[in-house]
This record gives C-alpha cells, structure tokens and sequence, in this order.
C-alpha cells in the first residue's frame, strides 16, 4: 500500500478523531507552535462525556478552547510546562496547573515513563510524497512524546512551513494513527519594541560582544534592543544557537549579521528547538537550508554549549536578592514563568572557553498601588521560585550596570549588586546588607 493511501485510510474529521480519548487519559498537546488548534476545540466539545481527562501542553500561544469550555476543570485538568502571559492568568485564576522543569530534561521525562501520555496530538506540516510530516517550527521534545503515547493523531495543517532539522524533525505515515486535516493560522507573537531601559541595558552588554560570537537571545524588550544594536554595529559573522527562534534573529540575518560562519560546531546553521514570532519569521524559516530544527536536549545540553569558544546568552529575570539568587518565574506564590532553559544557558555558558550570560531586569517594577519597588531585594521569602541558585547565578545586568557574581564573596556580590540598583533604594539596601553580615566596613557608601 502506498503512502497515500495510508494517509487516507487514516484520514479522519476532528471530532472523529477524539473519539479516543477516554475517562482518566493523559492527553499530550506537545509544545508551542505545536499545538493542535483543531482537535483542541474538537475535544472540548465532547466535555460532557469526559471526565478526569488530563490535557497536557507546554506554553499556551494562545487560548485553550478545553479550558475556556471548563472553567471549573470538573472533566478536564490543564497543565503546563512553562507559562505565557495567558497561562499566568490561568493559574492565578485556578483554571491550570504548573509542572517545574529543567527544560533540556523534559524529554527525558517522557522517556522515562515520568510523564505518561495516552494520546498525543500534535500539529505538523502537510505530508511529502514519501510519507513524512515535519514537525516544523517545533523540534523540542516531540519524538519523545511520540513515542511515550498509545496513540498519536497528527493534525496537517497546511499553514504550517517545512523546516529541516538535525535529526527528530519528522514523523511517518505508518508511525501516526490518525490524521487530521486544518488550514488554521499559526498563533503569532510580534515584536515587543525596547523601552529606553531596555536600551540602556543592551548598551552593558554590548561591550561583552564581538565578531563571530554564537549567541543565545529570549524574547522581551532588552533582547529586541541588543539585536536592534548589534544591526547597526560593526559586529559580524554572528552564530545562533537557541532554544527558541524568535524574530531578533530574523532581523540579524537580513542585516546581514547572521551568518553562522564562524561557529565551532553546526558551522554554517542557525541551530534552534522551537520557534515563535511573527508571520514573517515562519515564512523565512520554512525550506531555509540556513537553519535547522533540534531536539531541546542538545540546544540545552551545557556540555554542547561548551564546544564553542565564544558564547553569549541572554535572557530576563524578575529580581535577585543580595545573596545572588536569581527568581525568573514568579512573585511570591504568583507564577509568572517557568524554568524553561535559563538554567541551562547559565550553566553552558560558563562551560564554553569565552562565554557570558546575563540575566537582564529594570531596577525597578511599580506595584498595582503605583509604588515603586526594587527589583533588587534584601532576601527571598513567601514562596519566591528560586530559578538560578547563587552559586550558579553569572552576570545581572540593569540598566545601572553589569554586576558579575561569579567568584565573589558574599559582600563582593551584595557590594556589586547594589551598584547597579535604583539610587533610591541604595541605602536601605546596605542596611539590609549589614543586617546579614554581608557587608564590610571597607565597601562604598
């Protein structure tokens, strides 16, 4: 039988396909742009014959229509690996659940039997004339799930561009239980324009930058105004190595900075996991030689990292206290974030022969009151999410500066940090400092 007609002999409609799913199942929604638009609206119709069904996803893009048909979660639990603005809500609003993760393990806990899956729903590009289907602007962990599941349905959508990769890009015909056709838009993130703090923050950075240097940039205001810098630099032959593609790249590359020439490994590829941004970023990547797609246990994995000489992340946090642990995903008991690969990042970085990483914040954030607080605080405490411990914590960067913790003593880190914190709440953090015996008679006022 050819592949074709497998292919239509797997063929279903929508609501024909969740027909599987039973009482009790974990379904599994893979991550990011993966996420299956049409069998997610397809299974929440059947809310009323479901119950205790458990539907997993990675980061919501954008709604999930199984959440928005139950609210209350009494026939469907929703739970996430790393948190959007949307997701936040959700959990605030006790609509979903969180998983904690290091990012370039998650796959593992697929493979592991840590994270169990009955059915795994998974949108992928239409299929070619030898039966595969690329996973297309999401790599990450989806072989895993795959193969973890009793039941794999692939949504088609035709919207979804082909994008090579180095190796787990694709599924097989004969490896997919059912198919599901869409011609859905992929969610779309835009740009998110630099304030002049970001600015200023990008101007600390730049410095640690240089000519054929691998970098690896989040998403947010401060990676948007370094990439916005680096275009109009003297900076070149800049290298990608990322977890997530995002438009920062695209803008690097048709300035003509992104040429991934002078990388150690992977030489001549923008090497990414999963990739989010706007419509013109999909285009772009879709049958580009240029870039390829991998698993998130090689884009995270530190000791990949450290084949390259020299190496670059950047990625926010929210605050950091004057011991130098460093939360990037909630505030108190607030779930903000997740983990993802910060910590992967931090640690690769130090790996490689000439790397940095920085961890960017504002000094400051003003409260629902209007209030101003520091993002720069005496200590943790009511539930904080510590993200990056101390002895692991690199270089924090606000607008005021870049504080580099690694080596440095308990007051040499409460010294530098208070540097480069608001002047407004300068004195009171030395204070604090004293109060912790982290500071010495010797340090500047």
């Amino acid at each position: 039988m050819g592949v074709y007609d497998i292919y239509k002999s797997k063929l279903k409609t929508a609501e024909e396909a969740v027909k599987v799913v039973k009482d009790g199942d974990w379904v599994d929604y893979c991550q990011g742009l993966a996420f299956p638009i049409a069998l997610d609206e397809a299974l929440a119709g059947r809310k009323d014959e479901l119950f205790d069904v458990k539907v997993r996803n990675g980061v919501g893009l954008l709604p999930s229509k199984v959440v928005l048909a139950d609210p209350e979660m009494e026939h469907f639990t929703y739970t996430l690996w790393h948190c959007s603005g949307g997701d936040r809500k959700l959990i605030a609003e006790k609509k979903a659940y969180f998983s904690p993760m290091l990012f370039r393990y998650v796959g593992d806990y697929y493979k592991k039997g840590l994270a169990k899956v009955n059915v795994v729903m998974v949108t992928v590009a239409p299929m070619d004339e030898y039966g595969n289907f690329s996973f297309g602007l999401t790599n990450c962990c989806m072989q895993e799930i795959i193969d973890a599941a009793d039941i794999v349905i692939v949504e088609a959508n035709a919207k979804m561009p082909k994008v090579y990769g180095l190796e787990k890009d694709y599924i097989n015909i004969r490896d997919v239980d059912i198919v599901v056709e869409s011609d859905i838009d992929l969610p779309v993130i835009p740009d998110i324009p630099p304030t002049e703090t970001d600015m200023k923050i990008a101007g600390h950075i730049m410095p640690y930058l240089k000519d054929g240097v691998t970098i690896q940039i989040g998403i947010g205001g401060t990676p948007s105004a370094v990439g916005q810098m680096i275009s109009e630099s003297d900076i070149k032959d800049i290298g990608m190595h990322t977890e997530q593609l995002n438009n920062g790249y695209l803008h690097l590359y048709k300035a003509g900075k992104l040429t991934n020439k002078k990388k150690e490994i992977d030489t001549g590829k923008g090497v990414f996991s999963v990739c989010a941004g706007d419509k013109e970023l999909y285009d772009f990547i879709g049958d580009n030689l240029a870039f390829a797609s991998a698993p998130i246990r090689y884009t995270n994995d530190p000791a990949v990292m450290a084949a390259f000489n020299d190496f670059v992340s950047i990625n926010g946090c929210i605050s950091v206290d004057l011991f130098g642990q460093v939360s990037s995903e909630s505030a108190g008991l607030r779930q903000i974030s997740g983990t993802g690969g910060q910590l992967d990042f931090v640690n690769g970085a130090f790996e490689t022969e000439s790397g940095y990483s920085f961890l960017t914040m504002p000094s400051t954030h003003r409260n629902k009151d209007g209030s101003v607080s520091s993002n720069v605080i005496p200590y943790f405490t009511e539930g904080d999410i510590i993200t990056v411990p101390r002895a692991q914590a690199s270089y924090i960067v606000t607008e005021f500066g870049v504080a580099c913790l690694h080596g440095g003593t308990t007051w040499e880190r409460a010294e530098r940090l208070i540097d480069i914190a608001h002047p407004d709440f300068r004195d009171e953090l030395i204070k604090a400092a004293e109060a912790a015996s982290i500071w010495r008679k010797t340090n500047k006022r």
